[in-house]
């Protein structure tokens, strides 16, 4: 079975590191929240109208998440050292997160709240619905 390595933009190495010791098959996910394209594609037709698409910016905002996941994703397989898979997806994080791990054995996934401390703080709101909602079990890691 996968191991699904959530790559999150700020603790992916910590994620990747501890994934290399629970599996052989390997799925490096990585997702880009539809919202901020979303709303610069909103602001731009309701304040121009939809009769100029390529002045759009929210397609330009699709184009920059898309080369950062492919970047991020090609740096974390680097990383990780052995042969796997790879995958960006957009969406709203945790959903996106939640249904990548549907077939996999394993997720591993890093905090990414107040890490000072223990605790439920130290989940930010996405982490936290994935750890509640995962349909298999969850590696959860301290950032380094």
């Amino acid at each position: 079975m996968t191991v699904v390595v959530w790559i999150a933009d700020d603790t992916w190495q910590s994620s990747v590191d501890a994934a290399r010791a629970h599996g052989s098959d390997f799925l490096l996910l990585h997702v880009s929240d539809h919202d901020v394209p979303g709303a610069a594609h909103g602001a731009f037709a309701g304040l121009f109208g939809r009769s100029q698409p390529a002045r759009d910016p929210g397609s330009r905002l699709d184009e920059l998440a898309a080369d950062h996941a492919a970047q991020l994703l090609a740096a974390a397989a680097e990383r990780l050292g052995v042969p796997c898979a790879t995958t960006a997806r957009v969406g709203r994080v945790e959903h996106e997160v939640v249904a990548a791990a549907q077939d996999a054995s394993l997720l591993v996934l890093c905090r990414d709240g107040d890490v000072s401390h223990a605790g439920p703080r130290s989940l930010g709101p996405a982490t936290r619905f994935v750890v509640d909602h995962a349909p298999c079990p969850v590696l959860l890691v301290w950032p380094d």
